[in-house]
């Protein structure tokens, strides 16, 4: 999946369809299948591509050609990787938080003191 993709605004039906190695109608089935996947379309109706497009069916194309996943398992990994992509990995645990926590406040009492006191 390291091809390189041209650097261009947009692609048309014809030129995704080489990159992929899939036919035009498979893209077109494609975009039936996969909700992610919605080209716009210019006044005459041609499938205006961007490149992130062009990622997610290559994406799409390796998942269900060299790893031999289904329509319906391509889907749901494309799904999983998504909602791994979207969530916050903070990486604490609660004692290193509640001491750190209190070091924090501790810190911001001694600046009010501080503060408080400058105005006297």
């Amino acid at each position: 999946m390291n091809l390189k993709i041209p650097d261009k605004l947009f692609f048309k039906i014809g030129e995704v369809a080489e990159l992929a190695d899939v036919e035009q109608h498979v893209l077109r089935y494609w975009e039936d299948e996969f909700d992610t996947l919605s080209p716009n379309k210019n006044r005459s109706g041609q499938r205006l591509y961007e490149k992130k497009d062009v990622e997610l069916i290559l994406e799409i194309q390796h998942l269900l050609y060299q790893d031999k996943y289904t329509i319906a398992g391509a889907k749901k990994k494309l799904k999983e990787k998504r909602k791994k992509s979207t969530q916050l990995s903070l990486g604490f645990d609660r004692e290193t938080f509640l001491s750190q926590k209190k070091k924090i406040v501790s810190e911001l009492e001694s600046i009010l003191k501080v503060i408080g006191d400058g105005k006297s």
